[in-house]
């Protein structure tokens, strides 16, 4: 019944009914001046009647915002007693169109069909009651006097339909602007969960590792330390470079938080080498074969991609494999390029889960995010990470400046 309105608009409403009265009102009472009143209306009771429809009807102007269904309602009484005195159409009148506004515009779903229905109910009966009551255009036959209502009908329900269907039309501005600013705000909260999850998907990247690669040589470290200081000294240099790569690393990624995505260098495929050599320094010996090399120059977006997820993997494969080896395969070719990371698995407790786990989700973000797929399992003792990765759109890799070479080992039986 009660709408929320800012004390402003209340008060504006108000203030406006006021004015309001104060034009029409003189205007109606001077129809119903000395001589100028129906036989059948006294003077006193004419002006008083319009005095108490005009109260009433500029009254629900001015809570027609706060409460539409009181105003319509409002409106009803002051228009019946001005019929039941006799009074034909006023000037006061004007106010029961600005009632019939704001149901449509601010009325809750009954207020809004009560306001269609006075619309129909009002005009006709306003129109029978200025044939029969006030003798306007009274035929000299029923049938003229019914074609005489119809008419008069027809009129009164469009002068009264006129504010009701601009109400309407303000109303679905109103919906349009609300619906449009809950997509705006879903889009704002659709972008900044896209952001949250890329910020986690990059932090662990760099961040899990760094650290696997820095725990696996301090391990290594404090086990040499009592046979061989040399190898001691030299497990740490390789602690402390790691350790500085991955600072530099976070420092680039809060570069990207105070600007925007993709600013400062990515990695690419050229870094490979830098990452193998990380590896091999924790103990575990990279097998690479890539076959085919890639033509030209991959896209940015695909060397990032591979460079993470064989990141991913290969730390998987330092925290959770069971031998000091594990077997990586690139086949870049001419629409993809595919990928395998195979280790042998330490037991089913110490392998990632294969639909769990922040690594394993990040690299198939990064697979999808360019069309992507990949899969993470067990396969017998082996865990293996394989996924394909399109370039560009079917098309072949773009030629251009040389790609530093992928360094391929052929180690063991590889």
């Amino acid at each position: 019944m009660i709408r929320p309105l800012s004390r402003t608009a209340l008060v504006l409403d108000i203030v406006g009914a006021f004015v309001l009265f104060a034009v029409v009102m003189p205007t109606s009472l001077a129809f119903y001046a000395p001589g100028s009143l129906s036989p059948l209306v006294a003077e006193p009771v004419g002006i008083a009647a319009a005095l108490i429809a005009g109260v009433l009807q500029c009254g629900a102007v001015a809570i027609g915002r706060l409460s539409p269904g009181l105003a319509l309602a409002v409106a009803w009484v002051g228009a019946l007693v001005q019929m039941s005195a006799g009074l034909g159409p006023l000037p006061i009148n004007i106010a029961i169109l600005g009632v019939l506004y704001a149901t449509a515009a601010w009325g809750g779903t009954r207020t809004f069909w009560a306001g269609l229905a006075s619309v129909l109910v009002g005009g006709f009966v306003a129109g029978g009651y200025m044939v029969l009551v006030n003798g306007l255009l009274a035929g000299v036959s029923t049938l003229s006097s019914i074609l005489n209502i119809v008419l008069f009908g027809v009129i009164s329900t469009l002068v009264l339909g006129a504010p009701w269907l601009g109400g309407f039309g303000w109303r679905m501005m109103l919906r349009w602007r609300s619906t449009r600013d809950a997509q705006a705000r879903a889009e704002v909260a659709a972008a900044e969960e896209q952001e949250r999850v890329r910020i986690a998907r990059d932090m662990h990247d760099v961040v899990a590792h760094s650290l696997a690669v820095i725990i696996a040589q301090s391990d290594g470290a404090r086990y040499a330390a009592a046979s061989d200081p040399r190898i001691a000294t030299e497990t740490l240099g390789t602690v402390s470079q790691t350790a500085r790569a991955a600072l530099s690393d976070v420092r680039m990624l809060l570069t990207q938080l105070r600007h925007r995505q993709g600013a400062g260098p990515q990695p690419t495929i050229a870094d490979l080498e830098q990452l193998f050599e990380q590896v091999r320094q924790s103990g575990v010996e990279p097998r690479v074969t890539v076959d085919p090399m890639p033509p030209g120059e991959p896209p940015a977006a695909v060397q990032l991609a591979v460079y993470r997820i064989l990141q991913e993997a290969l730390t998987n494969a330092i925290r959770h494999g069971a031998g000091g080896v594990v077997d990586v395969r690139l086949a870049w070719l001419a629409d993809r390029v595919d990928i395998e990371v195979r280790n042998v698995a330490r037991d089913v407790e110490g392998t990632p889960a294969t639909h769990g786990g922040h690594g394993i989700v990040g690299m198939r973000e990064r697979a999808q995010l360019i069309g992507g797929t990949l899969g993470a399992q067990r396969e017998g003792g082996d865990f293996v990470v394989r996924g394909t990765l399109p370039i560009g759109n079917g098309g072949p890799i773009r030629s251009g400046a040389p790609v530093a070479p992928v360094t391929v080992e052929s180690r063991g039986d590889a």
